[in-house]
Parts: structure tokens; C-alpha cells; sequence
């Protein structure tokens, strides 16, 4: 058997399977709204194929009046709660939820309170970790949002919100310290992750991290 064989294998499953089904599953696991032109391709089926599907997805969880619905936003498709259910997330998502933010949720944070609207990948560039399941927690508190789409990329950026201002005690943002004490590496760090450059050793002790002191 060749090196290829396993990728073989696997693209032929992928082409075999249903394609509604296909499509739920992969939307599952999404952290931004999915193109038409990458779910064809990663599904090898034809994009108009795969828009008609997706359409008549989004019908039937309307018809069925489930507790999600399947909304193209931002030019491509995710899954969402359904308004009317938004009660009963907020309890789930809050209950217990008092809690002080982790040391990675201040940190992440703290990198999109400054470098607002920021880019999920640019925050992980500069802590040096993935942050997605992190920037979850902070969207689901409120205290971030979306913040439209990077011109260049299409990905999704972040900003904070009014709730920031006001559980941080601020007027504005122009009254944030200093960034310099906290992140002195950012600009570099920056830089470095735009040029597709990896920008931190992941066997060297993390020097961008945000601490309490």
C-alpha cells in the first residue's frame, strides 16, 4: 500500500456519503459560517449541489420549528439557537456561571480589549495557544462580540462589548492602561503571525502571556 492509500480511502468514503447528513455533521463542528465553495469542495460534490441541500435544510429546521436554525451569515453557513429559545441557553449558559474568568479567559481578553476588532487566529498568535474554546466562553459571557469580517481573509473579528465597559468600570476604551507593562512583545508578535511567520517557540516558556502582575 502507497503513502496515498489512506487519503484515497478516505476521499472515497467522503464522496459516498448522503449529503444532508454530511452537511449537519461537518456544520457541527465549525467555529465560523462555512462557504459554499469549502464545504463542495471538501464534500467533492458540486457547490450548486451543495447550496440547494443546505437551503433546504435550513427549511425543514424552520418547518420543524427545532431549537436551532442553519443561517447564512457572513457568506457562509452555521448553525445558530433559535430565538425563541434564547431563555433557556442564557440559564443553561449562566447558571453557575458566577464565577471569576480563568487566567486564559483574562489573558484572551485582555488581547482582544487591545487589539480590537481582532481575528480569532491573530489572538493565538499573540498568546501563543489556540484560543477558540476560550473566545467561546468570553462571546457566551457577553463580554465579546463579532465584529464583522477581515477584508483580506474573510475571518471573523472580534471586539468587546458595553458589558466590558461596565463590569471593568470604564467610560471608554481610550481608558485602558497602558498595553506596553503587559503584552511588551505584541508588536513583534504581530508582525511576525502576518507574514505567516511562526511567531513563538511552543518549547520555550510563553513571554506574552498576560499575568497578574
Amino acid at each position: 500500500m502507497t503513502d496515498d492509500a489512506p487519503s484515497g480511502l478516505l476521499s472515497a468514503a467522503v464522496g459516498e456519503l448522503d449529503l444532508k447528513p454530511a452537511l449537519e455533521a461537518v456544520l457541527m463542528v465549525v467555529d465560523e459560517p462555512a462557504t459554499e465553495e469549502h464545504l463542495a469542495k471538501v464534500l467533492e460534490r458540486p457547490r450548486r449541489a451543495v447550496a440547494d441541500a443546505l437551503r433546504e435544510l435550513a427549511d425543514e429546521y424552520a418547518t420543524d420549528k427545532r431549537g436551532f436554525d442553519l443561517r447564512l451569515v457572513a457568506g457562509g453557513w452555521r448553525f445558530y439557537t433559535r430565538p425563541a429559545y434564547a431563555p433557556a441557553v442564557e440559564k443553561f449558559v449562566l447558571d453557575g456561571q458566577q464565577a471569576r474568568l480563568t487566567q486564559a479567559a483574562l489573558e484572551t481578553l485582555a488581547v482582544v480589549s487591545y487589539r480590537q476588532p481582532v481575528s480569532r487566529s491573530r489572538v493565538s498568535a499573540v498568546r501563543g495557544v489556540n484560543c477558540d474554546g476560550v473566545m467561546r466562553t468570553l462571546l457566551q459571557r457577553g463580554l465579546v462580540e463579532e465584529g464583522g469580517t477581515e477584508p483580506e481573509t474573510g475571518a471573523i473579528l472580534y471586539r468587546t462589548t458595553n458589558y466590558f465597559l461596565e463590569r471593568m468600570g470604564l467610560r471608554g476604551l481610550d481608558e485602558l492602561p497602558e498595553l506596553a507593562p503587559f503584552l511588551p512583545e505584541v508588536d513583534a508578535v504581530e508582525a511576525d503571525s502576518l507574514e505567516g511567520v511562526p511567531s513563538f517557540d511552543p518549547d520555550a516558556p510563553d513571554t506574552t502571556s498576560i499575568t497578574d502582575s
